[in-house]
């Protein structure tokens, strides 16, 4: 990178006062989860794309009426399921315990184990459950709640879920339910994400959280470089190696962490490891001062050092933070070592061409690329 393209100079620091609200604007939510999941791309999400939100919940509202409207189009999931019935036939695989307590009853059936195709599972339930909250809650829309009543008409058969035990681990997506994706992750937003107990047990709707909200990011500034700077070598989120002298065993090397990193970004011999930050506070203040967080600024350091095991200069580091209400936010890069290293902020609560701006900004700065053609918001 060259030290005359760099916004901050060596060794110094720029930080500035933060005028605007902590808050994201609901449609930039919108934006980030159509890079995350392109499917939000499709004709049927125009009207989405076009509408303006007041609350979160209503913009998750609106998505789901339209991709769950379609779903119902195409019909909805089914898999097989495991049940057990008494019949006056055989189906499936006879229980032998059940039949022979049947007899003992004089009931002359069967208890039969079997396999059916069904609509009742889990993705289908967790639809219906998220559909339910939805239209209790104030923050939606009447006519986007009379939307979603419609759409539970076709949910009948179909059981409610606890929210609090939804086992989200054990979907998994293939090709005959891969249409499921962007719905049951709206769905994971709203109900592991918004969805919280009160004292007397009940659920309401609250912010969005911190935790969700961070997931989000990094997977929105990963795909937004594969989306919009399609020419560069290298776009994932890669794992770096530890570069270790001598012969090293597996059995040493497995106390290591792993290095993961959220992008790494590769045009031909340079790199840019970008780490993303949602934090609610994105600086440490101790007596007057403002600093860099010493665990992020060490870990960056790490990454960065490892992969440019030949000291060549090419890899560099960038602590990417979404803006805060905070009055002192950083924004500054650092030649630490021979590698350039900076920490910088991403302001969410903006028009998203200036979103846009910012991260084509950053490619052309560290990788010393043309900024992206792709299409503008």
């Amino acid at each position: 990178m060259n030290p005359r393209s760099c916004s901050v100079g060596r060794e110094t620091c720029v930080v500035y006062l933060m005028t605007e609200d902590k808050s994201i604007f609901i449609k930039n939510i919108y934006y980030m989860l159509s890079y995350a999941f392109q499917v939000l791309r499709q004709s049927n999400y125009d009207e989405v794309a076009s509408e303006e939100f007041d609350h979160v919940q209503d913009l998750f509202a609106a998505i789901l009426s339209k991709g769950v409207a379609q779903q119902l189009k195409q019909g909805l999931y089914r898999e097989y399921i495991a049940k057990n019935e008494t019949l006056s036939v055989m189906r499936g695989k006879l229980d032998i315990p059940g039949s022979i307590r049947n007899r003992i009853r004089q009931t002359r059936k069967l208890a039969c184990e079997f396999d059916e195709l069904s609509e009742n599972n889990l993705f289908n339930q967790i639809l219906k459950t998220t559909l339910h909250y939805l239209v209790k809650d104030d923050g939606v829309d009447s006519e986007r709640k009379a939307a979603l009543k419609k759409i539970l008409v076709f949910f009948d058969g179909i059981d409610l879920l606890e929210p609090s035990g939804i086992l989200w681990n054990r979907l998994h997506y293939r090709r005959s339910n891969k249409s499921y994706e962007l719905l049951l992750n709206v769905c994971y937003f709203v109900l592991a994400g918004m969805l919280q107990t009160t004292d007397k047990g009940e659920y309401k709707m609250t912010a969005f959280s911190d935790e969700h909200m961070a997931r989000l990011y990094e997977k929105f500034i990963l795909e937004y470089y594969c989306q919009r700077h399609p020419y560069l070598t290298e776009v994932r989120s890669a794992q770096v190696k530890w570069n270790l002298a001598g012969d090293t065993g597996d059995s040493m090397i497995r106390f290591l962490p792993v290095m993961q990193t959220d992008v790494f970004l590769r045009l031909k011999e340079k790199v840019l490891i970008i780490d993303a930050k949602y934090y609610g506070r994105t600086l440490q203040h101790q007596f007057d001062k403002y600093t860099l967080h010493s665990g992020n600024l060490y870990q960056i350091f790490t990454y960065v050092k490892n992969q440019d095991k030949d000291n060549t200069g090419n890899v560099a580091g960038l602590l990417l933070y979404a803006k805060t209400d905070e009055a002192v936010t950083p924004d500054c890069v650092f030649n630490l070592g021979g590698n350039w290293i900076g920490a910088k902020t991403l302001d969410l609560n903006t028009d998203f061409k200036v979103i846009a701006a910012q991260l084509d900004g950053i490619a052309e700065t560290f990788l010393g690329t043309a900024p992206s053609a792709g299409p503008d918001r």
